[in-house]
């Protein structure tokens, strides 16, 4: 077994209580205990242990320890601001087309749920420039980024208020998690390089309606479209397969655009997809017998 699974102090673990179903993110420090109501765990004796380890507490309680995956720790990682959750996170980084050395504003850090995805698409080679007003926030999206990434991060937290403009030029993308912006479709024409992409993620219909109306009327944009991503796990046991009473449904509505040349901009969004013959014949179901 090589080192790298082996659990190190220092870094950051998920423990899963395996009867309850609790999970508690944990910093491994020497000499230190996880305590829960169902006793402690030594430190010590997670330090060096193989990754996927079972570990019991004082009381004979088992909990399963592994190191996070980014949407387990987005979950469970402290927070001020209500995260963006994982589902919205994977559907903004497929359908924003982020990726490797791309430079990526965003505006509206909050814990830094986003700011860690994006950060691990674009890599080394490129950069995001996050801007926040709010100084706590920003100090807890910092402490949250580098206990998952560490300190050596090509990102810059700017202080200032984007609704008043974007200093950077021939930019990639625009990510905007903030309560109105459509007051940023301007200046996010101004900043963003021609086919470069603009994504707003707000909560209600009327703020998804308003920053959809004013991208598909700006002469810079085009390809408006509004959609959100449901999620629904499924309780499978044995014979009993059934939808699970709870699901993580709506969160917010994504809405993205392409920017243009001016003479392209404000037409509409993607037309839907025209189902095909077998696609109409699959959706009325099988035809009677003999037909």
């Amino acid at each position: 077994m090589g080192d790298e699974a082996l659990l190190r102090a220092g870094e950051v673990i998920l423990l899963v209580d395996l009867r309850r179903g609790k999970r508690h993110l944990v910093t491994l420090r020497l000499g230190q205990a996880f305590h829960s109501d169902r006793g402690f765990i030594p430190h010590d004796t997670l330090v060096g242990a193989p990754e996927g380890t079972v570990a019991l507490t004082t009381r004979g309680a088992r909990y399963l320890a592994l190191r996070p995956t980014l949407a387990e720790y987005v979950l469970e990682m402290p927070r001020g601001a209500q995260i963006i959750y994982p589902k919205d996170l994977a559907t903004i980084a497929l359908f924003a087309d982020i990726g490797p050395g791309q430079t990526v504003i965003e505006a509206g850090v909050g814990s830094g749920a986003l700011t860690l995805v994006l950060l691990r698409l674009v890599g080394p080679t490129g950069r995001v420039i996050s801007y926040e007003t709010r100084e706590e926030f920003a100090r807890r999206a910092q402490r949250n980024i580098e206990a998952r990434l560490g300190p050596d991060v090509p990102l810059t937290i700017r202080p200032q208020d984007v609704y008043l403009g974007i200093e950077e030029r021939e930019i990639d993308r625009v990510i905007l998690d903030l309560p109105e912006p459509w007051r940023v479709v301007e200046t996010a024409a101004q900043a963003l390089r021609a086919g470069g992409l603009f994504c707003a993620y707000v909560p209600t219909v009327p703020q998804s309606q308003r920053i959809h109306e004013a991208l598909a009327a700006h002469p810079a944009f085009a390809l408006a479209e509004t959609f959100e991503t449901l999620l629904r796990p499924w309780n499978i046991a044995g014979p009993s397969v059934r939808p699970a009473h709870r699901m993580v449904a709506h969160t917010g509505f994504l809405t993205l655009a392409r920017r243009v040349q001016p003479d392209a901009g404000g037409s509409p969004g993607p037309a839907p997809p025209v189902a095909s013959d077998e696609d109409a014949d699959a959706a009325d179901g099988p035809g009677p017998e003999g037909a």
